[in-house]
């Protein structure tokens, strides 16, 4: 990539072709990812693939459910860990009831968020 320059009223201008400053641009935004990406790890802020955050926020499945599988435990694990029942997740995870407060904070701890993630709607 070889740019025109050109003189303009006293100031210089690059010319270059239409691909070379699309790719540019690109460069720019990948590299504008990476420093908000290195920014995040040196706060240890936690990063999610885009298949977890499409399930949590947009399919309209249940969030715990999500979250459980996004850390890899079974219904048996989660419910080991929340102190509650397997039957308690696995209404949660169907809709069948929505959790008291109480044991969506505990399912919460166990799943490392917060219970406001776990209350997301998709409406």
């Amino acid at each position: 990539m070889k740019p025109v320059l050109l003189d303009i009223e006293g100031r210089t201008w690059a010319l270059l072709p239409l691909e070379d400053y699309e790719a540019l641009c690109r460069q720019i935004d990948d590299a504008a990812d990476a420093e908000a990406m290195r920014r995040a790890k040196a706060r240890d802020e936690e990063s999610f693939p885009s298949a977890f955050v499409e399930r949590l926020l947009v399919s309209g499945e249940n969030p715990v459910g999500v979250w459980r599988e996004h850390r890899g435990l079974t219904a048996a694990e989660l419910a080991r860990r929340a102190g509650v029942s397997k039957g308690c997740i696995s209404a949660i995870e169907t809709g069948a009831s929505t959790g008291s407060v109480q044991t969506l904070r505990r399912i919460a701890d166990a799943l490392d968020t917060t219970i406001d993630t776990l209350v997301l709607s998709a409406d």
